[in-house]
């Protein structure tokens, strides 16, 4: 288990992807508005992750490509290859730049005053620069391992400390239950989730970490143990969150809101604590979504997805300098969100169909090709990613 451990990396950077402030305020709604009732439904969403991730994971590691690689070359007509790299530079690359300024802002939610929030988010900003501009792998992996745990010993410990009711936990993990209205939530709780960008950077940092065939078992326990923590993380907040508000619909405008709720179970210095889960999730996405447009769009165009490369580092540093302005001044670039939808929206079951095909091809996955079991959960998965992407759609456009 100790050798398993160690090996975490790529997995656990998808982790801290999905956790980001969007995550958390999504699951402290479900919680506040529908108890645990919801639970199934991140239950499900581990799966689904797992099904997808596994197979981006195995094209890394035994077909030694990024997706963005494989859709270049496997795409033999030229018109859909340049449809393909259209809709994931406008989905991928101008999509993460949009949502930047979302991480940063959530990145330090709680902490922030009028006086003190443009520091912070400029503090956010150059870390996440400073990281992202070693160029070097292992220290970006270690750095995002450690935010992943950070969110786990906060979040957990708080769900632990609010005394919640096992027995209901238990029945809504695995009792389904859909309350009138629900719906939406239990989309997003399986939306935010269930993301292509992690698609393209677990593929991506699978390549890079692992080389061989005999290091696919250690890329699939990390996935595995990766997903299932960012999933446990994920409902400890909804039942932190039940516990604080009751069942109570609330509004949530920042981590404060969160810890005010548990000022009298966990004390005067709450909003820190959860205030210190917001950084994390916050800080970990801001890391996360840039160097993921890096390597999707440098694989699409055929650059060499090197961390240190000029192209490289050219697409992470715009995509983070949008964040850091727009959050600095408090603009929320509406049209390109929206246009960021619409291209997700449709790049998700595009994806996953296109990784279901890809990891059958013997040519490229040898022995390795999917089971019939996998292609009909992936099947499932694809069907699910279709509703997904209907329903964004129908959000912009409805």
């Amino acid at each position: 288990m100790f050798k398993k451990l160690k090996n975490i990396g790529p997995g656990a950077m998808v982790a801290a992807a999905f956790i980001g402030p969007g995550t958390v305020t999504t699951a402290t709604l479900a919680g506040a508005t529908y108890g645990y009732t919801l639970l199934w439904a991140i239950l499900f969403s581990i799966v689904a992750t797992y099904v997808l991730q596994e197979m981006s994971a195995r094209l890394g590691v035994i077909g030694q490509s990024g997706v963005g690689e494989a859709i270049r070359t496997k795409t033999n007509n030229k018109t859909l290859r340049i449809l393909s790299s259209v809709l994931v530079i406008s989905a991928v690359l101008i999509g993460n730049a949009a949502y930047e300024a979302g991480n940063i802002t959530g990145a330090v939610m709680g902490f922030s005053t009028s006086n003190n929030s443009s520091l912070l988010i400029l503090l956010i900003g150059i870390s996440a620069f400073a990281l992202l501009f070693t160029g070097q792998f292992k220290l970006l992996e270690k750095s995002l391992v450690g935010l992943v745990a950070i969110m786990g010993i906060v979040f957990l410990a708080a769900a632990i400390m609010v005394n919640p009711d096992w027995s209901e936990i238990l029945k809504g993990i695995f009792i389904p239950v859909a309350p009138d209205g629900a719906f939406i939530m239990i989309v997003g709780l399986i939306g935010t989730t269930v993301v292509p960008y992690n698609l393209f950077l677990h593929a991506s940092a699978s390549k890079k970490k692992w080389s061989s065939e005999q290091d696919y078992q250690s890329a699939k326990s990390d996935t595995l143990i990766s997903v299932i923590f960012g999933g446990i993380i994920t409902m400890a907040i909804l039942i932190t969150a039940t516990a604080a508000f009751d069942g109570k619909s609330t509004e949530i405008l920042s981590a404060t809101d969160l810890g005010s709720q548990l000022k009298p179970i966990l004390g005067d210095w709450s909003s820190i604590f959860i205030s210190f889960g917001f950084l994390a999730a916050g800080l970990s996405s801001s890391i996360t979504a840039p160097i993921a447009a890096a390597f999707a769009t440098s694989e699409v165009l055929g650059w060499e997805d090197n961390l240190r490369g000029t192209r490289f580092r050219v697409v992470w540093i715009a995509v983070l300098l949008v964040g850091i302005v727009s959050s600095s001044l408090g603009f929320r670039p509406t049209s390109v969100i929206l246009f960021a939808q619409v291209a997700n929206g449709i790049l998700l079951p595009v994806i996953a169909v296109f990784l279901l095909w890809i990891v059958n091809d013997r040519k490229i996955m040898k022995d390795h090709v999917n089971t019939r079991m996998v292609n009909i959960l992936g099947v499932i998965v694809i069907l699910i990613t279709i509703g997904l992407g209907i329903k964004g759609i129908y959000g912009v456009f409805g």
